[in-house]
């Protein structure tokens, strides 16, 4: 069997869907673009429909969808500190002085953020402890 170099199948079949050699175009209906080989499980083109099904969630397609998300929330983030421009007098171990409110309310956010981050850190590192004791002395 011979492969076409312009992306044909084996009978003729183009795998995206075009004219096969008989004239016919494929991917309409139940025609000749739509045979399965004996054997393969999959359709002439070779690409099987159920991994396509499958690489829906990819980790580039999450990570697309994780920036868009990002940026939406940063967009909102603007507007909120762009609404709130009042000036507010800040205290805080000595130090005073006057800055946004929506900055002021940020900055609190990131700072609390900043602290729950640093407690999940020191959860983790001591159960990643705990559990090399506990490998340890199984292993003995």
């Amino acid at each position: 069997m011979a492969s076409n170099p312009q992306g044909s199948g084996p009978d003729g079949v183009e795998a995206e869907g075009g004219r096969s050699a008989t004239g016919r175009s494929g991917g309409s209906g139940r025609g000749d673009s739509d045979a399965v080989e004996p054997g393969t499980g999959g359709p002439v083109s070779g690409r099987p429909k159920s991994k396509q099904a499958n690489q829906r969630n990819t980790r580039l397609g999450m990570i697309w969808t994780s920036v868009v998300i990002a940026l939406i929330l940063l967009v909102l983030l603007i507007i909120f500190i762009a609404q709130n421009q009042d000036q507010v007098l800040l205290r805080y171990f000595g130090f005073e002085g006057q800055v946004g409110l929506g900055l002021a309310l940020f900055i609190a956010a990131v700072a609390g953020g900043i602290v729950v981050a640093a407690a999940g850190a020191a959860r983790i590192i001591q159960l990643r402890l705990r559990d090399r004791k506990t490998r340890g002395s199984a292993r003995r």
